[in-house]
């Protein structure tokens, strides 16, 4: 797990440093995400991993409205990495 975020830091990073930029943000919440989302195949009835997972998709729903308000290239560059609709 610690390689796959390392990968997604280094895809989404503006500088050297960064770990906290609105992209890398959406990109490891989309991770989480995603991996929940297979997670619940199995587990069906694992209501207290739901609510994270849906606090997660709120969060991530704010970051994207706020790299949108602020920076549209990056908010659209974001969203075609990712595959994610409009």
């Amino acid at each position: 797990m610690k390689e796959k975020k390392t990968e997604v830091i280094g895809n989404f990073k503006v500088h050297a440093k960064d770990t906290g930029s609105p992209a890398v943000q959406i990109a490891l919440l989309t991770e989480k995400i995603n991996y929940l989302s297979e997670h619940f195949q199995s587990h069906r009835k694992d209501f207290n991993s739901r609510r994270g997972l849906l606090m997660m998709i709120g969060k991530r729903r704010r970051l994207l409205a706020y790299l949108k308000k602020s920076d549209l290239p990056k908010y659209e560059e974001t969203i075609k990495k990712l595959n994610l609709r409009k």
